[in-house]
């Protein structure tokens, strides 16, 4: 397997990251996940335009690359034609302490992967050990630390659920451990808004587009749900359960209609 490292191919044996890079240290970077079809990256712009507004957040100034040509070089140089593009930006190498240098040097990974399997629906619980933080401008940023992600996914493994929800300080509805949430009852589709905590996803967008509502969420909305679904860049997973509260087995024709126009849609 090969991967794309500042701007050089090469094999994941031989790949090198500095034991001083500020990702490895201390989580001071970004990431993207972008799927691939037919060896096309899709939503690139979406991706690209969320990677620089990150950036903007944390002060991380980005090297002028070409990130459409890595991203082909890397698909060409592992023969995929479906699967995903995982960009990696940390700020780069520093001297010990919290204050990034004044000048850093971004390190750039790029890794892909085959296409993964179809997942069934998910059982999910409400995470109790952690909160999304919806005060902090890392909520809205796709930030290399995940730790409050990583204690709900490991809560839901240990209460012998798929995946969790994350609620916020508030106690609303923000989103699960690596996408979004979107609950449907009736006719309408609602997803809790960026203002809680939900991570501004490129399929949220697309639903948004397409007829979906944001609306703030609390744990009594799921008792009146019909259905829930989550949503992330490589597509929809349903979700049968939430706690106690058996949802649809299979995501309905509604749902399903919004979705694949959702995934069809290039940006």
């Amino acid at each position: 397997m090969k991967v794309w490292l500042n701007g050089t191919l090469c094999s994941v044996e031989t790949a090198r990251i500095v034991p001083t890079d500020r990702g490895l240290m201390l989580g001071d970077g970004l990431f993207e996940t972008i799927l691939v079809q037919a060896g096309q990256p899709r939503r690139l712009v979406a991706h690209l335009a969320r990677l620089h507004a990150g950036a903007r957040v944390i002060g991380l100034a980005l090297p002028p690359i070409n990130f459409t040509a890595a991203f082909q070089a890397l698909l060409d140089a592992n023969s995929l034609s479906d699967g995903s593009l995982r960009l990696t930006i940390t700020r780069g190498s520093g001297p010990r302490g919290i204050l990034p240098p004044a000048d850093p040097q971004p390190t750039i990974l790029i890794t892909a992967y085959p296409l993964a399997p179809h997942l069934a629906s998910a059982r999910c619980v409400l995470a109790r050990c952690t909160r999304r933080n919806e005060y902090s401008p890392l909520a809205g940023v796709k930030s290399l630390n995940c730790l409050d992600n990583v204690l709900a996914r490991r809560e839901a493994a240990a209460r012998g659920a798929d995946d969790a929800i994350l609620c916020n300080t508030a106690g609303l509805l923000a989103e699960a451990t690596a996408a979004n949430l979107f609950l449907v009852r009736g006719r309408q589709i609602m997803t809790p808004p960026l203002g809680d905590g939900a991570l501004p996803g490129v399929m949220r967008a697309a639903m948004l587009d397409l007829g979906a509502v944001e609306m703030r969420l609390s744990a009594e909305d799921i008792l009146d749900a019909d259905e829930a679904f989550l949503t992330s860049s490589l597509g929809m997973r349903g979700v049968c359960q939430i706690e106690q509260r058996r949802l649809r087995e299979q995501p309905s024709p509604m749902v399903n209609e919004m979705v694949q126009a959702a995934m069809a849609s290039t940006e």
